[in-house]
């Protein structure tokens, strides 16, 4: 497997030319954190959330505001992201399970072509324990290494460094430590002649939403927040889970701050690329679904916040055309000039970056295996610039226009209203949508099929750890 991923990538390089390896390579750093849905930024119009710093770097950037978590859950997220590639193409749509050590991988490529490579706090792709040590070989090319597989003690959380097995604690809250540890990093390499890719990967605001620092929280009374015309059932709840979230978001706030400054202090600014997003949102009470819920196709779960500054680009925009987590590694490797690897599903949108016209496409994002009582069918579901349509297996099909609807009250495929106008846009998307699978070799099987083919034999109820999955 090692093998046949360096011919891949020795294949990649040489395709790219001289071009990709010419002038000065720009820096990533990549800031992504756990179940930050995109409703909750001051930038996208949230009543309740301070984040300034956000609200700072989206008037640099791009703000992608289409953007679906291709499987809204951790690993399936991660796994796309560092691959390119789809759920039912590597097997990757379960919490816990370990990315395939063939695979070829965001910073294998980026390493060999001539990046150093650092990763910061959770990982969630080893699968061998949430707990466990995570050796060299099963790291997928990160050299700089401060890791824990799965932890959100986020007070007392554990990681490993470099090739120790000792387990190691963050100092206090683990997002403001990690942020420490990511400055040193970026100072540290200021002072080199050499492009690095830096993710850091954030826990929170993934639950237990009650450990966010007290100050934090304090912003928050309960009793004054607002929520969602799309909220239902127990309200008490909701306010209590959202205190704790939007505690956790606005202090992941001040850290995304600090690293930003940190890049304008050693003018490492001027040359790096900053991306900002989430794995998957959080339903949150959104159409009677509790808090702490994911995987299902509604905006609350499925749509993420997606920031991008890229040097030299003045002009912050909000672009419309929707991505998904496999584009997102093609398109760094574009603005980049690495070349993409034949094995990559997701497309290359740096033209779109670049200032080119804003293609009529759609994003691709799926549930093949609903898991820890999510109540939602399997599902594959399509977004475009306006609409939302989402294929249940075994129940009827849900179809949104998201700009004049928003929240999602209105499921359009049960509207009898202008019939004729309806069926044809449902048509339209069908059509699209089957194109998109047809694309990724994706049949759509039963749950029952997936795990099969993937030989999993077992319905996913716990983790290796023996907690249960969430």
């Amino acid at each position: 497997m090692k093998t046949a991923k360096k011919i891949l990538i020795a294949t990649a390089m040489m395709s790219a030319g001289s071009a990709a390896m010419a002038g000065e390579k720009p820096n990533i750093v990549y800031l992504l954190v756990d179940q930050w849905r995109a409703q909750t930024t001051g930038y996208s119009g949230d009543p309740n959330v301070k984040t300034p710093h956000l609200d700072r770097l989206a008037k640099e950037a791009l703000n992608f505001r289409n953007t679906v978590s291709v499987c809204p859950v951790c690993t399936p997220h991660r796994a796309a992201l560092m691959t390119g590639r789809f759920p039912m193409t590597t097997g990757m749509f379960l919490n816990d399970r370990p990315l395939p050590s063939g695979e070829l991988c965001l910073a294998e490529i980026f390493r060999d072509a001539g990046y150093d490579t650092a990763y910061i706090g959770k990982w969630h792709l080893d699968g061998h324990g949430r707990e466990a040590f995570i050796p060299r070989e099963r790291r997928q090319g990160w050299d700089y290494w401060k890791v824990a597989e799965c932890d959100h003690t986020y007070n007392h959380s554990h990681y490993y460094a470099g090739n120790s097995e000792e387990k190691k604690f963050w100092e206090g809250y683990d997002a403001y430590a990690q942020t420490r540890d990511a400055q040193a990093y970026l100072r540290d390499q200021a002072r080199k002649d050499k492009p690095f890719v830096l993710m850091l990967s954030y826990g929170p605001p993934h639950f237990p939403h009650g450990t966010a620092p007290e100050d934090m929280k304090a912003l928050y009374p309960p009793e004054t927040l607002k929520l969602s015309p799309n909220v239902t059932g127990d309200q008490a709840q909701v306010r209590k889970e959202l205190q704790g979230y939007l505690a956790h978001c606005t202090a992941l706030d001040r850290c995304i701050g600090d690293v930003v400054k940190t890049l304008a202090e050693t003018g490492l600014d001027k040359n790096t690329i900053v991306v900002f997003t989430s794995d998957h949102g959080e339903m949150m009470g959104s159409h009677g679904i509790k808090p702490r819920t994911k995987q299902v196709a509604y905006d609350e779960a499925a749509r993420v916040p997606f920031l991008l500054k890229v040097p030299g680009q003045l002009t912050a925009r909000e672009v419309h055309a929707p991505i998904t987590t496999p584009d997102i590694l093609p398109t760094l490797l574009g603005l980049t000039g690495v070349a993409i690897p034949k094995t990559i599903e997701g497309e290359d949108l740096s033209g779109i970056v670049r200032g080119g016209a804003e293609q009529d496409r759609v994003a691709l994002y799926m549930s093949v295996i609903p898991f820890a009582g999510v109540p939602f069918l399997p599902y594959r579901a399509i977004r475009t610039a306006t609409h939302s349509l989402i294929r249940q297996q075994g129940g009827p099909p849900l179809l949104f226009d998201d700009v004049k609807d928003p929240f999602q009250l209105h499921n359009l495929a049960d509207n009898e209203g202008n019939a004729a106008l309806r069926k044809k846009l449902e048509a339209r998307l069908e059509a699209r949508l089957d194109a998109e699978l047809k694309r990724i070799n994706d049949d759509f099987p039963a749950p029952e099929e997936a795990r099969r083919r993937w030989n999993i034999l077992q319905s996913p109820k716990k983790s290796h750890s023996g907690k249960k999955e969430k």
